[in-house]
């Protein structure tokens, strides 16, 4: 069995990882993917203490979690596709632009 801190460790990396890709890229479709990279830290995290304290409650949240960022990746790529329609670019930078 794999011990918690070893877990933790794993879901900080990606979670630090998460944070690097939405703070340094320009392009939306990726500060996307790192937003989903940040929230599977957050499962890792929620599975990791449900096993620790032999509770399922943890891969229930998990479970929700994953529900949200399936429909924030639904809403998130149709504003990709109409900020690129609109503009021809995906440069998050430009999302002001989306303005009347």
């Amino acid at each position: 069995m794999i011990r918690l801190p070893f877990v933790l460790f794993f879901a900080a990396l990606l979670f630090s990882a998460g944070v690097y890709g939405v703070l340094a890229r320009r392009n939306a479709v990726m500060v996307l993917m790192a937003i989903e990279l940040m929230l599977n830290a957050v499962n890792v995290n929620l599975v990791a203490f449900g096993s620790q304290l032999q509770d399922v409650t943890g891969q229930i949240f998990a479970v929700f979690v994953i529900a949200v960022a399936a429909a924030e990746v639904g809403i998130g790529l149709a504003i990709v596709i109409l900020l690129y329609r609109n503009r021809e670019s995906i440069n998050v930078d430009e999302v002001n632009l989306l303005k009347w």
